[in-house]
């Protein structure tokens, strides 16, 4: 199982901590660096670094990385990630595959950007999903690309959309569907495994410092035959008053993801905004949907439009 760590959040969320004889020192830096004193908290995580302190290992990659408190140094940022990655720090597992796709060592990131993916990071489904649908590095599997590449997009990537659409064109609509129902359990796995690691541990927020880089990853896009383009789609369907059929645009571990991809989505396709949309949930994922509708052929063909928008769409009966 992972650790839960006591890091300085550059790019992704703050995280827990647990306490431990460190934790001072190590927030001490912390504390120093979100104040700007770069210098003092690369002097405080260097000795605890040195002692194999998972989180100031990571943080004083982040120092190198971004050339605060020390020169720039990749290589140096690196080896501090991988030694942290090697101790169980999940933070570190993310930026060393990003930072190692992004330094064209592509074959030796894929093994750590698909533990990051399965864990959630979004970035990190972008480029597994990519390699998947590609069979770089990895074989080809257009389920588990269209998977990863789902969650990318409902965590609100940009370029994940895009993707998808993408995607839609090649991955036959039987693969599709399987790839949903996948995402949907990864989603499961992802957020049964968070609740385990904080189960007994003090949660506490760290100041983020100011400027945060923009994302480590180049994306790569999908490599995939020219085709025609496809014909506009057809207008939406009018509104029914009541149906046994809605669309759903997706499935998420919080209401509140559903509520943000509902309101990005509409506002791409305004033909949305007639329609009520649900967000019924199990407990433990919350599903997005849309209607009622009256017909199978009118779900589809709204399915079309939102599609052609770059989002996900399938047609369910209720």
């Amino acid at each position: 199982m992972m650790l839960k760590h006591r890091t300085v959040a550059i790019v992704l969320a703050l995280t827990a901590f647990s306490p431990c004889p460190v934790w001072a020192d190590v927030k001490g830096g912390v504390d120093a660096w979100a104040q700007g004193d770069y210098g003092r908290a690369v002097a405080i995580w260097k000795p605890l670094a040195d002692a194999g302190d998972a989180d100031a290992l990571f943080n004083l990659g982040q120092a190198y990385k971004l050339g605060r408190g020390v020169p720039t140094d990749i290589n140096r940022a690196l080896d501090l990630y991988r030694k942290a990655t090697e101790k169980g720090h999940a933070q570190a597992e993310d930026n060393y595959g990003l930072l190692l796709f992004q330094q064209g060592r592509r074959a030796e990131a894929m093994p750590y950007l698909m533990r990051s993916a399965e864990r959630g990071e979004p970035r990190a489904q972008y480029l597994a999903g990519t390699a998947l649908f590609n069979g770089d590095h990895v074989t080809k599997d257009w389920v588990r690309a269209y998977a990863m590449m789902s969650r990318s997009a409902a965590s609100g990537l940009p370029q994940a959309a895009h993707t998808l659409s993408i995607m839609d064109q090649y991955i036959p609509q039987e693969q599709r569907i399987e790839g949903i129902a996948l995402a949907e359990q990864m989603d499961v796995k992802a957020q049964q495994a968070t609740l385990a690691a904080n189960t007994g541990k003090p949660a506490a927020k760290m100041p983020a410092p100011t400027q945060p880089p923009r994302p480590t990853a180049t994306p790569k896009p999908v490599a995939a035959p020219q085709k025609a383009a496809p014909p506009p789609p057809s207008p939406a369907p009018a509104p029914a008053a009541q149906g046994n059929w809605r669309i759903q645009l997706g499935a998420f571990s919080e209401a509140r993801r559903a509520e943000t991809q509902w309101k990005a989505v509409s506002a791409k396709v305004p033909a949305l905004s007639s329609y009520q949309h649900y967000t019924p949930s199990d407990g433990k994922i919350v599903r997005l949907q849309a209607g009622p509708l009256a017909s199978r052929a009118d779900a589809a063909k709204l399915c079309v439009s939102i599609k052609a928008a770059g989002a996900d769409c399938i047609v369910k009966a209720i």
